[in-house]
């Protein structure tokens, strides 16, 4: 339906969607005798997985939809007699994909045979993008453990990422439904070391992108167990994608897959030993994200939890200076993580050397500033506690006011 109209027309209230209140498109009908349009209602039975009519609340003991022709027609007809009010008219559907088209499909795709191998993975990448039920459809096919076996047989001995393993990697990034059986199976499947070796090799950022997006999938439903056995080899990867900075939605994957690792005692040190913490303080600079921001500031401060990790950002002849200048510049969330990273520095890593700096970089100025603004009183409890480990060495600067230094100098 199109935005701008002259006169404003009722569209009759059976044409609407009643979960979208949209004009359907593609009517289908369920079990209860409610009609909806197709993918609104494939959405809450194959994504939201719900099982009772959205209308009715009845229990649904099948998931059959119909197609209500007449009442397409119907609404085909009213958008036609009314277009010059704004209304497109809607194409006649595509004949959805059934459940034996999926299976002859993985039968051929088994063939050996690898240019039809490759137009019917084409074709599977097709319908896992058309409809939340053929996603389902091709999970209970067994599909996702063809796509994983193609994946695995990936060449070692060739640089680039074969077509085949691409496209592969293409549809179990749209099979949503299928990462939680790819980490329960991935002690028999090694399935993330295939993926490691997918990142290692050069040709397609595609195929590296889809590669760091299934991984971080799969780590939202890993257990703590997978969690701490990742190598180190899977940072190193993880850096070399944020510096080749692919596209923002795979910078974002990376940065919330580091974020998820990190939390573990181990992967920090991974983490720091892999170059992690200059890329972070690099990325910082240049971002204006907020999101962006808040995820690095995150993964930072993770990472400087371990000793490695704080020597890691002291050296760094920008590391102190970038984090300081995201306080009260992003959000709360970068402001608080900002504190935390210059809280750990102060409490573990304070070197008379990484003192004088935070005095000629401004750390110490911020940490005034925080003092005196409105920020959440955990916040504020961490800058003091900041300010008053350091005084004595910072007692005769001008950046502190008198009444500052009294008040820290009082609460100690």
């Amino acid at each position: 339906m199109s935005s701008k109209m002259d006169v404003q027309v009722e569209v009759p209230s059976h044409f609407l969607c009643p979960i979208s209140m949209q004009l359907m498109r593609d009517p289908v009908t369920i079990s209860t005798g409610i009609t909806y349009d197709r993918v609104s209602i494939e959405r809450w039975l194959f994504t939201c997985l719900s099982s009772v009519c959205p209308v009715t609340k009845q229990p649904l003991y099948d998931t059959d939809i119909t197609p209500n022709h007449t009442l397409r027609r119907l609404i085909q007809s009213w958008c036609t007699m009314n277009s010059h009010h704004g209304f497109d008219p809607i194409p006649t559907p595509k004949k959805p994909v059934d459940k034996s088209q999926i299976l002859k499909l993985l039968q051929d795709a088994k063939r050996h045979d690898p240019q039809n191998q490759i137009k019917c993975l084409r074709r599977m990448r097709s319908i896992a993008q058309s409809s939340d039920r053929n996603k389902s459809w091709m999970e209970d096919s067994g599909a996702v453990e063809f796509l994983t076996t193609v994946v695995m047989n990936e060449d070692d001995d060739i640089d680039s990422v074969s077509e085949a393993c691409d496209e592969a990697l293409m549809v179990l990034h749209h099979l949503k439904f299928a990462h939680r059986k790819l980490v329960k199976d991935d002690e028999e499947l090694g399935f993330v070391d295939a993926l490691l070796r997918v990142m290692k090799k050069c040709g397609s950022t595609q195929s590296r992108s889809h590669a760091i997006m299934l991984l971080r999938s799969l780590i939202e439903v890993a257990d703590p167990v997978q969690m701490a056995a990742m190598k180190p080899d899977l940072f190193h990867q993880i850096v070399r994608i944020l510096k080749d900075g692919i596209s923002p939605q795979t910078t974002k994957a990376s940065l919330e897959l580091v974020v998820e690792m990190v939390r573990w005692g181990r992967n920090r040190i991974k983490a720091a030993e892999s170059g992690m913490v200059s890329v972070l303080v690099e990325l910082l600079i240049e971002t204006c994200d907020r999101r962006g921001c808040e995820l690095m500031l995150v993964a930072l401060e993770q990472i400087c939890r371990c000793a490695e990790g704080r020597a890691m950002l002291v050296e760094h002849a920008a590391g102190l200076a970038t984090v300081s200048k995201k306080i009260l510049r992003v959000s709360h969330v970068a402001s608080d993580r900002a504190v935390r990273i210059v809280c750990l520095v102060c409490r573990f890593s304070a070197t008379f050397r990484v003192l004088q700096e935070m005095l000629e970089v401004g750390v110490v100025s911020k940490m005034c500033l925080m003092i005196q603004v409105d920020c959440s009183e955990r916040t504020k409890e961490r800058v003091k506690q900041i300010m008053g480990l350091h005084s004595r060495v910072w007692k005769d600067s001008s950046c502190i006011p008198a009444h500052l230094l009294s008040l820290i100098l009082k609460d100690q």
